[in-house]
């Protein structure tokens, strides 16, 4: 008990301190700008703590660096708003609902664009994000917003009383090591739900039990309570390259995916519900719900085909009739974006092969997909360090299919990137470089020596027949000593 007195004494110092930096204030008073300095008793640097105070959000809509804390506290709510452009590092606290609120009235953190930081590199061990420390909070995630927790645990409902919702509609959270915390304080609540986006951390099974507890206790949904007919939606885990990925499954399964992108023209709408079941199927450009267009009717379908223009985000939704009733179940609201998509590069498996006279000339073979015209140009991205021989030649790299002349032993990456004048995509291919032919295909998986190459050099001849003879003679002499376990003394 006495170490744990400690230690909460030390935690309120230490809030205490960090709380005692200069406070500066968002007041709306002109626009609703994070920029616009006469919004501000000062714009808030790294030394300062930031808090907004105003009647509507703060909207942050560029790279606004480094600041020390931003705290949601008090009778005033709080409303911080990123959209494309933003960049914000909090480098040790961020508190949204340090205290006050109200159930329906929260310290708000919405990031539906750009990238917020919980923490920063040059601060290392600090950096932490409270949902509803001691007050009422929400965070919710969006459209192409990312939050990344950098160092402690991302905590929700931290303390006495502490209330959080996290909202994951779209983009990413990212977290640590120290992965997340929910309802540590007393009477404290907390709950996430996800539907267009995501939550990754590294895979360990002790987060991934964590995660599927409060899956459990109904801490962690997916799209809510949807319809009475259709249930709620489901959490998927997936683990891909040691990353545990928490996101959102409707049971709908709509296509186009929630928070996902189409190519502009024209673009099918479709969803699963079951065989026969009536729906009416909404559509629009904005999430108000009164800018929706019927656009079918009380029909037993399961796909529409709607036209979509370039850098425009829609709005779908689909109500369903159970039989025998007139008023349908309401569907929740799923959106998507058509806009031109990236090219997709594909460099190639990669490749293993060998010198000959001091260098090799190996083949590139590239493949770009894409319904714009593209252009494609190979780099080097890495290398052997060997001062003797010349770099890595790339005889056009403009080409998809041409040649590189390499004259190193070791491991050459190259990327292949295809730009259609307005996106980028990357694809890498790893040579690997060996001495000689037998070097080379002993470094292969699923090699295996000839039978009776007893010196290992991938050929059976006179060598391997005087090897064998040497050790046959050790093996019968008087005083000979042989392992008959061992090939080479066979």
């Amino acid at each position: 008990m006495k170490s744990r007195s400690i230690l909460g004494i030390c935690i309120c110092l230490l809030l205490a301190g960090s709380l005692s930096a200069a406070t500066r204030t968002f007041t709306g008073a002109v626009d609703q700008l994070w920029s616009n300095p006469n919004n501000w008793d000062a714009i808030p640097g790294v030394d300062d703590k930031a808090r907004v105070h105003s009647e509507k959000p703060c909207i942050l809509d560029y790279d606004a660096g480094v600041i020390s804390q931003y705290v949601g506290e008090g009778g005033t709510i709080g409303h911080l708003r990123l959209v494309d452009g933003a960049q914000l590092s909090v480098r040790t606290w961020s508190i949204i609902g340090y205290n006050g609120g109200e159930p329906d009235a929260r310290h708000t953190i919405e990031v539906l664009g750009g990238v917020y930081n919980a923490g920063h590199p040059d601060w290392a061990n600090n950096g932490r994000l409270f949902v509803g420390r001691e007050g009422y909070a929400h965070l919710i995630i969006d459209y192409t917003g990312v939050v990344n927790i950098l160092h402690q645990a991302f905590q929700v409902g931290q303390s006495s009383g502490g209330d959080g919702i996290v909202e994951i509609r779209g983009g990413e959270l990212k977290l640590n090591d120290n992965g997340l915390t929910f309802r540590a304080g007393t009477n404290s609540n907390a709950s996430m739900d996800f539907s267009g986006g995501v939550m990754t951390q590294a895979y360990t099974a002790d987060r991934l039990a964590y995660i599927n507890d409060h899956i459990a206790d109904g801490t962690i949904t997916a799209y809510g309570a949807i319809t009475a007919s259709y249930g709620t939606g489901t959490v998927l885990k997936e683990i891909v390259a040691d990353t545990l990925i928490v996101k959102g499954l409707h049971p709908f399964n709509p296509v186009p995916e929630d928070g996902g992108d189409v190519v502009p023209g024209s673009t099918t709408l479709q969803w699963t519900v079951d065989a026969g079941t009536l729906v009416d199927v909404w559509f629009g450009t904005q999430a108000d719900l009164s800018d929706f267009t019927k656009i079918v009717d009380k029909q037993a379908v399961t796909s529409t085909v709607v036209t979509t223009v370039a850098k425009q985000r829609y709005y779908w939704a689909v109500d369903t009739y159970l039989p025998g009733e007139e008023v349908p179940e309401i569907g929740i609201v799923f959106d998507f974006t058509a806009d031109n998509q990236p090219p997709v590069a594909d460099a190639g498996d990669d490749i293993t092969t060998w010198l000959d006279n001091g260098s090799v000339d190996v083949a590139l073979a590239g493949i770009v997909t894409d319904a714009d015209v593209t252009t494609t140009v190979w780099t080097v991205v890495s290398q052997p360090d060997d001062p003797d021989s010349p770099d890595a030649l790339i005889a056009d790299p403009a080409a998809l299919n041409t040649t590189v002349t390499l004259s190193a032993v070791g491991e050459y990456v190259l990327q292949l990137q295809a730009d259609d004048g307005e996106y980028q995509g990357v694809d890498t291919v790893t040579i690997y470089v060996f001495a000689d032919s037998c070097e080379a295909a002993k470094s292969l998986p699923d090699y295996v020596p000839l039978v009776g190459d007893l010196d290992e050099d991938c050929d059976v001849d006179q060598d391997d027949l005087d090897l064998l003879m040497e050790n046959w003679l050790k093996c019968i002499a008087l005083d000979g000593e042989c392992d008959l376990n061992n090939p080479n003394n066979l």
